[in-house]
């Protein structure tokens, strides 16, 4: 018997919207596809807060010192997305059908020389700081639901 995508759950997950002083957001393209940019995000562990969550991820993939950001906002609710057909089975060793993600408004008041994302496990080969209405146009097609909710659940604070 196969197990359908709708019997499996969504992975925790939290996302980060870092911000700089001209309202442009960070994003990086990610190493293992070429072309598809994203805000840092990643898995909440077992037991682990999501703002502790958030702040984690953020020096994981970006190299930003907690100490030079601020927590502006929190989505209200979590957002989810399903994984396309032919990613799922594939990510995450075929235990999710997709994730469920909380996202933060972080506000960078560092300088840029501070953002390093060559780290232990990098995950994007180059960043930028992009506009809100252009970031969403250069996700993944099956995460800009999300991207569109979240900047506009952002948007007064952009």
């Amino acid at each position: 018997m196969s197990v359908s995508a709708t019997d499996l759950p969504y992975r925790p997950c939290v996302g980060v919207m870092l911000v700089n002083a001209a309202g442009r957001v960070f994003v990086g393209e990610r190493i293992d596809t070429p072309g598809a940019w994203q805000m840092p995000q990643g898995g909440v562990d077992a037991g682990e807060d999501p703002r502790a969550a958030a702040l984690r991820e953020l020096w994981e993939e970006t190299g930003v010192n907690p100490d030079h950001v601020t927590v502006e906002a929190r989505t209200e609710d979590w957002l989810t997305y399903d994984l396309p057909p032919e990613l799922l089975g594939k990510v995450w060793k075929g235990k999710y059908r997709g994730q469920k993600q909380l996202w933060f408004l972080l506000r960078f008041s560092g300088e840029d020389s501070e953002i390093n994302i060559d780290s232990e496990h990098p995950e994007f080969s180059r960043w930028e700081w992009a506009t809100p209405d252009t970031l969403v146009t250069r996700i993944v097609p099956f995460k800009r639901d999300i991207y569109e909710a979240v900047v506009a659940a952002f948007s007064h604070k952009l």
